[in-house]
């Protein structure tokens, strides 16, 4: 991906970006699946702007329980908040795959000396822009894990993927074990109640790919009245597996 390409760069030209590159150094980095980037109790002075591949933004108790909070995808930033703040990291930034990494100075940046750089107001600009989607993303969290059964919590999850891609046919980030860590349900109960969607004719899935048919009448239960319904008619009961209770969020 382009460095220009980025939205975290929009609208910067490419001499400003030498500008930039010449006064600081914006290092980048490899890391593999699973690879943490940055942990929990560090302080962060720089943030991370996802070139390839994407990461995610993890809670792990004392006890070694995890919650995935969100998945950052290609093009944009974690870690903003703490570089910028200099308090220690209340998360883990965790690659999700393999994944490349450009490291920004974000507090160097963003210096007061800085402002008379041409760039300067455009990396504000844009650093807002970033924080109010980030903002955005931890709602939809908060939508999903605030649902008080299994099937209420997929199904809201599943529509919020279904009007971000504009289809009812999509792929997630998350495999099976990831899915349940960011809905906060236990795995086998969730596997259980995609199963039981798939034979109540709700959906179709294979592996991270899912195909939403129809939304029989009652099916979202608690779910948000927000999302739209996608159709249809057959009734089908409360679930009996009680999730596990959504931990506070440490949002980056």
């Amino acid at each position: 991906m382009e460095w220009t390409e980025l939205p975290i760069f929009r609208g910067l030209t490419a001499v400003e970006l030498e500008q930039m590159q010449a006064a600081y150094t914006l290092r980048q980095g490899e890391f593999h699946k699973g690879e943490v980037i940055f942990r929990a109790g560090d302080v962060v002075r720089e943030t991370g702007v996802v070139l390839r591949g994407s990461v995610n933004v993890e809670s792990i108790d004392l006890w070694g329980n995890r919650s995935i909070l969100s998945n950052v995808a290609q093009g944009q930033v974690f870690a903003e908040t703490y570089a910028l703040c200099g308090e220690p990291m209340m998360v883990d930034a965790v690659a999700a795959d393999s994944c490349r990494v450009l490291f920004l100075p974000l507090a160097a940046l963003t210096e007061q000396r800085n402002e008379t750089q041409p760039w300067y107001p455009k990396l504000l600009r844009n650093l807002l822009a970033l924080s109010m989607q980030k903002n955005l993303t931890l709602t939809q969290r908060i939508f999903c894990t605030t649902a008080k059964t299994v099937r209420s919590r997929l199904l809201t999850y599943l529509s919020v993927q279904a009007i971000r891609n504009g289809s009812t046919t999509f792929r997630i980030p998350f495999d099976r074990q990831q899915l349940a860590d960011y809905l906060n349900l236990d795995r086998t109960a969730l596997s259980k109640e995609l199963g039981r969607m798939r034979d109540d004719g709700i959906l179709e899935f294979y592996k991270s790919s899912f195909r939403l048919k129809t939304l029989p009448e009652g099916a979202l239960l608690d779910a948000p009245s927000r999302l739209p319904a996608l159709d249809a008619p057959k009734s089908a009961g409360r679930q009996r597996h009680a999730p596990r209770p959504a931990p506070k969020d440490g949002g980056l």
